[in-house]
């Protein structure tokens, strides 16, 4: 089962990677060069990952073509989103929460490089909340989240 304390970890670790690109390039590249060196740090890490996973929609049993890709699912569990921006504008943090509950993933990370400091205000974490209520509620099995 997993439990909080293995979330935790598991996005204290992936924060830790970004931290460590960051501290080696810092601000100011572009997206797709701290993309293969975040993945680089990831596998370095010693944590799995997909990328550029593609996220089915499914609406009344039909599979709709969106073409919705995310930038990394790390362990199968926590969706990570990264970017190079001026701000973290509220349509990325809505575009993980989709990710997140599409897929039924627990958590996600928003990565943003182009900060000062990854920790303070280069990162926003979120939780899917309809199955954290599932699982307080042991309602796993039957839980409608995605």
């Amino acid at each position: 089962m997993i439990t909080q304390k293995i979330l935790d970890e598991l996005t204290y670790r992936i924060i830790g990677c970004a931290i460590e690109v960051h501290k080696e390039l810092g601000p100011g590249l572009l997206e797709s060069i701290y993309d293969k060196c975040f993945r680089s740090e990831i596998s370095r890490s010693g944590l799995q990952y997909q990328c550029q996973l593609y996220v089915p929609v499914f609406y009344r049993g039909l599979q709709l073509d969106t073409e919705l890709r995310l930038d990394l699912l790390i362990e199968d569990l926590i969706v990570v989103e990264l970017k190079a921006v001026d701000a973290l504008h509220p349509l990325y943090e809505a575009q993980l929460l989709t990710y997140m509950k599409l897929l039924q993933k627990p958590k996600g990370v928003l990565i943003n490089f182009n900060c000062i400091n990854i920790f303070k205000n280069g990162q926003r974490t979120r939780v899917n909340v309809c199955m954290q209520l599932c699982q307080k509620h042991n309602y796993v099995s039957m839980c409608l989240c995605g």
